[in-house]
């Protein structure tokens, strides 16, 4: 992909499935698509991925698709797949050696 696509998350709709995660994405003055992507109800359920972290993990899911295939038309739904959810949580995950805050309770 040569140019730099312009992605801005425009919110998300709860259904049956899960959550669709909307997308407008630009890639030129007079080309700009839609694009939906969908996490299951299970991966919410399971705590596989956090409420907080899902727009986050679509748009990493969209970006990669995108600078596959820039000819994706618009209104494409894509799927948040299991290996989608372990990329983003080895990613994310703290480094050996650093701790995970604990919050800031002390014991008494």
């Amino acid at each position: 992909m040569a140019h730099q696509i312009l992605m801005q998350y425009t919110g998300f709709e709860s259904n049956n499935q899960g959550r669709e995660y909307a997308f407008r994405v630009r890639f030129a003055a007079e080309d700009v698509r839609d694009f939906k992507v969908t996490i299951t109800v299970e991966a919410f359920d399971s705590r596989r991925v956090r409420f907080q972290d899902a727009p986050d993990v679509c748009s990493l899911r969209l970006k990669r698709e995108l600078t596959a295939n820039e000819d994706c038309p618009s209104n494409t739904n894509f799927f948040i797949t299991d290996n989608d959810l372990d990329e983003y949580s080895m990613s994310h995950s703290p480094k050996s050696g650093q701790r995970k805050w604990a919050g800031s309770r002390n014991a008494e």
